[in-house]
């Protein structure tokens, strides 16, 4: 048997817009209950979110009995972490921080089996190969990974198109609240400065081809975006959703 087909990958490189809620609670059953809300995509977050695999592999397992693609997103673009996130399963990974294309071209390796990059031979004994029931994995995984960079810091937007061009990166993620604070905007998220710059990010990584995805929350922003050519559009935190609701909630 060969790797499972990435259906986030298809919709992404078709230009389909697609829509999904970050998950930072870190539980598996949050994951289901976004899951089962409608999005396409839910990001299991390990950057912001809790970083332990046993926790991790069980929010994937969650979201893949829903039918919503679980994206995981990783702490750091280091290759034993890259490693250990394809071995849990992920199919589609968010790598932050990359500011430049070699950064992202070392990415994209990181993914890869020899002799095209560097990813050790492990997955027969792990959940992505299926513990050995997917027998051709090695061969085919990489025709399924989806491998999305994220763009937040004036360096990485000004080495935007160089990071888009890059072979094997399949989208660029633009965030806005690390671009905001690196610009000088950390206490205002909703500035136009910063919009004009996103927007203007997410047009130029679309005319490379690529998916080009950004987290609004607002939705003005949002529709912005959508219009802009967002293609990976997140709307929605676990997290923020139930403070919000709680606090709603306790008013009398």
């Amino acid at each position: 048997m060969t790797a499972p087909r990435n259906g986030l990958k298809a919709a992404l490189a078709a230009g389909r817009l697609t829509r999904g809620a970050w998950l930072n609670l870190g539980g598996e059953i949050t994951a289901e209950i976004a899951g089962r809300a409608g999005f396409d995509w839910c990001v299991v977050d390990g950057e912001h979110g809790p970083w332990e695999p046993t926790g991790l592999r069980r929010q994937l397992i969650a979201l893949e009995g829903t039918g919503t693609a679980g994206v995981l997103r990783v702490p750091a673009a280091d290759d034993w972490i890259i490693k250990q996130a394809l071995d849990l399963g992920a199919q589609t990974l968010l790598v932050p921080m990359i500011d430049s294309a070699e950064e992202a071209a070392a990415v994209v390796r990181a993914c890869r089996y020899p002799p095209e990059g560097i990813r050790g031979m492990g997955a027969a004994v792990a959940r992505a190969g299926a513990y050995g029931a997917f027998a051709d994995y090695a061969e085919t995984a990489a025709r399924e990974l989806c491998i999305l960079v994220q763009a937040e810091s004036r360096a990485a937007m000004a080495a935007l198109d160089a990071i888009a061009a890059v072979e094997g990166v399949d989208g660029v993620f633009i965030g806005p609240a690390d671009l905001a604070a690196d610009m000088g905007l950390r206490s205002d998220l909703d500035a136009d400065a910063l919009w004009d710059e996103v927007l203007s990010g997410l047009r130029r990584i679309r005319a490379a081809g690529k998916a080009a995805g950004v987290l609004a929350l607002a939705p003005q922003r949002a529709e912005q975006s959508a219009a802009a050519g967002a293609t990976f559009l997140g709307v929605a935190s676990d997290a923020l959703l139930l403070q919000s609701a709680l606090a709603r909630a306790a008013r009398p």
